[in-house]
């Protein structure tokens, strides 16, 4: 799996700089990215949108209000959900069919506009300083984007954007590829990009392992805040066949592939595309969509 964590000891680690260059490398070609990326487990999306449940008040001095402020979900339309990191409107477009109201925040112009011509109302900002201008949101999500934030930052704007009772949700999918093609992508990663610091098809660890920190510091920013219930952990399984040609459509659209030069770029194709063929021209990816959740604590003055 195309992993984006920090590479091997030895290997220099990706800073801030460096990361937020990253990020907004992805609108490159967003059609691209729009058509190869794989979408997420229904089951997620299905309880994720469920209606969030009236929250309990922790203080007895001071009832939580019943009435809803301006802007957010109550009434008519279906719960409002804010997607961090909207990208082409991927996540978004699955919350809206499941009856929910999206509201999306990109950093990349580029992204955002792909994600607008499906009808998904982006707004364009760092999410760190974007302001929620006095809307709150029944749930907040962010799907393959949350490693890209300062983790204790973004989890203090998402808590300033939920209702008390309101969900946070940061979830990843992962899939296991054959060993003959993370063999073939890390070869031609380190002989392509030898400088790089992100780790990409690491054969010697299973693709959910390398996430684990991606996790971590999810789950340790969501308590910095002391705004969140403790964080829980969700994984959904499932599979999916890859083509060649799909797969090797998608492989460019990984942050470690984004900034490198098209030549480079197509001396990996090849050499994955070789494994690809030589597995019989395509395989099935074993997927696990991992999630790091919290419920935004009903406390008296905070939100609500």
């Amino acid at each position: 799996m195309p992993t984006l964590s920090p590479g091997p000891p030895g290997r220099p680690a990706p800073d801030a700089r460096r990361l937020r260059q990253t990020a907004r490398s992805f609108g490159t070609d967003a059609a691209r990215y729009d058509r190869s990326r794989p979408r997420y487990p229904q089951p997620l999306v299905d309880r994720l949108a469920a209606p969030t449940p009236t929250p309990t008040p922790t203080s007895t001095s001071t009832p939580t209000p019943t009435s809803t402020p301006t802007g957010t979900a109550s009434g008519s339309g279906g719960p409002l959900v804010l997607d961090v990191g909207c990208g082409t409107g991927i996540v978004a477009r699955q919350f809206r069919d499941v009856g929910c109201r999206v509201v999306g925040v990109e950093v990349d112009p580029r992204m955002a506009g792909l994600a607008r011509g499906a009808g998904v109302d982006v707004e364009v900002a760092d999410f760190e300083s974007w302001d929620p201008a006095g809307r709150r949101f029944d749930a907040v999500v962010s799907g393959q984007t949350w490693h890209w934030l300062d983790a204790a930052a973004a989890a203090t704007v998402a808590a300033r954007a939920l209702l008390p009772g309101g969900r946070l949700a940061v979830f990843w999918n992962v899939p296991e590829l054959p060993p003959e093609v993370t063999r073939a992508l890390a070869a031609a990663c380190l002989r392509v990009a030898p400088d790089s610091p992100f780790r990409l098809g690491d054969p010697t660890s299973r693709a959910a392992d390398g996430y684990q920190l991606l996790l971590d510091a999810a789950a340790d920013g969501i308590r910095a805040t002391g705004d969140f219930d403790a964080p829980e952990r969700w994984r959904h399984d499932w599979q999916h066949t890859y083509t060649r040609d799909a797969w090797l459509d998608q492989l460019p659209t990984h942050g470690a592939l984004t900034r490198l030069a098209p030549e480079q770029v197509q001396q990996i194709l090849t050499e994955v595309g070789a494994a690809i063929d030589a597995l019989g021209g395509r395989f099935t990816a074993a997927y696990a969509t991992l999630t790091v959740t919290a419920t935004r604590r009903a406390r008296r003055g905070i939100g609500g």
